[in-house]
């Protein structure tokens, strides 16, 4: 029994202060590491980069410096670092091919910091997927649906398919169709249509609101109403232009017509 309790006081004595200082190590060097990316982020902002990338940075650092520090505890442990970084090689390099899918997220997620497709707040759509970035990580993207939805699409699927980016240019167009009876006076339907987009004061002057004959159908003439907004305003203008087409059509007498009976039994 004395022997063990020997060993014990051996063991505690000889990895006891190892121990302690390991995790030393790995409480300053995490304190430090928050407080390094949080300069930095400082810097950055001050240079005026871009918020993605500088996210983006900042989690390909915290992962390089976790990874020192921890080496680092391990050396005070006793661990040999040149034999753990040929261990970690070697399963760095069994991992990178059990992994190869993160591999291409991040080289996806890269791809996507040096072109800028987008940057936080774009309204984008991607993967079948429309809303607005929230954040772009190293292995993943994340987007805010209009349903306020958390989406989370990775970087490698998205650097290689197509992206649509809605706020690149600063502005959209909305296409509506609205279909008119054959007797309606054209240049009236026109001018009301006209003025219901004039009247918005969400629509812009420039380019200027249109509405034109787009198609003579079986039972309508339709009509392309198409304003033009600022990418945030882009949902209150299509409903408002939509309702209040309505309402004006009404008001001017103007028919919008709808399938009849006899219609619908033809297109069955």
């Amino acid at each position: 029994m004395d022997k063990w309790i020997e060993k014990g006081i051996d063991l505690i004595s000889e990895f006891g202060p190892k121990l302690v200082a390991s995790i030393a190590i790995w409480v300053i060097g995490s304190w430090i590491i928050n407080r390094v990316i949080r300069v930095i982020g400082k810097v950055m902002s001050k240079a005026n980069y871009d918020e993605s990338l500088q996210r983006f940075l900042s989690n390909l650092l915290g992962w390089i410096l976790k990874a020192l520090v921890v080496i680092a505890a391990l050396g005070t442990l006793g661990v040999e670092t040149t034999s753990f970084a040929a261990i970690l090689a070697a399963a760095g390099l069994a991992v990178g091919l059990a992994l190869q899918g993160s591999l291409a997220n991040f080289a996806g997620g890269v791809l996507i910091m040096l072109f800028k497709p987008f940057k936080i707040g774009d309204l984008i759509e991607a993967q079948g997927e429309l809303g607005v970035v929230k954040e772009i990580e190293i292995f993943t993207t994340k987007i805010n649906s209009p349903q306020n939805k958390l989406i989370i699409i990775p970087n490698g699927s998205l650097s290689n398919g197509n992206i649509i980016n809605y706020s690149a240019e600063g502005k959209l167009r909305i296409d509506h169709v609205i279909g008119v009876a054959y007797d309606t006076d054209m240049k009236q339907a026109k001018d009301v249509l006209l003025k219901v987009l004039t009247d918005q004061e969400k629509v812009l002057t420039d380019p200027a609101p249109a509405v034109t004959v787009t198609e003579l159908a079986d039972s309508s003439i339709n009509m392309a109403v198409r304003p033009w907004v600022a990418v945030e305003h882009y949902w209150d203008v299509y409903f408002d232009t939509l309702e209040n087409s309505k309402n004006a059509l009404d008001a001017a007498g103007i028919e919008i017509p709808y399938p009849t009976s006899v219609e619908i039994e033809k297109q069955g």
